[in-house]
């Protein structure tokens, strides 16, 4: 499985992106597989239902299916939280791994920025960013190394993905 990244701060329009992304993608025959990483504590289950309650009661994990999907709930309950490679593992096989966040895994990504929200670019600091995707590329530091793409050709940012992760390495 070939894995690429997105980062960039709340708000820059990584989610909107990688939407945009994925029907590109799978056009091209690609199963496309996403993790997304968040320092938000969230729950995809609801208080009363049958399946948080076993939660509650202790079970380590939980498993709901039906004739559409199937999710796997695993609670950590004080474990450390898994790596990006140990997510990876559970996945099932695909073509290309979006992933959206793990910002400091050494993974190749994309920086997703808008100069408007007044945030400092990730690249000078992170060097896992390979190229950044901006709506206003004459904001950038006249210093950017990397390639930088229009975040509103998604078609050419799609292209740039995949010549990434095509080239020898």
């Amino acid at each position: 499985m070939k894995v690429f990244g997105f980062a960039g701060y709340s708000g820059s329009g990584k989610t909107t992106l990688i939407e945009q992304l994925i029907p590109r993608f799978g056009a091209r025959g690609l199963r496309v597989s996403l993790i997304k990483h968040t320092h938000h504590n969230f729950d995809v289950d609801h208080p009363g239902k049958d399946s948080y309650r076993h939660r509650a009661a202790g079970a380590g994990e939980v498993l709901l299916t039906c004739d559409t999907r199937w999710v796997l709930m695993h609670e950590l309950r004080g474990a450390p939280e898994a790596s990006l490679e140990e997510q990876l593992k559970v996945l099932s096989p695909c073509d290309l791994v979006l992933v959206e966040g793990f910002k400091q895994t050494p993974i190749a990504k994309l920086e997703v920025h808008r100069p408007a929200h007044g945030k400092p670019p990730i690249w000078p600091e992170n060097s896992s960013v390979v190229a950044v995707a901006t709506d206003a590329a004459s904001h950038l530091s006249v210093d950017c190394p990397l390639p930088t793409l229009d975040l509103n050709d998604v078609d050419a940012i799609a292209q740039f993905i995949l010549d990434y992760l095509d080239r020898p390495c």
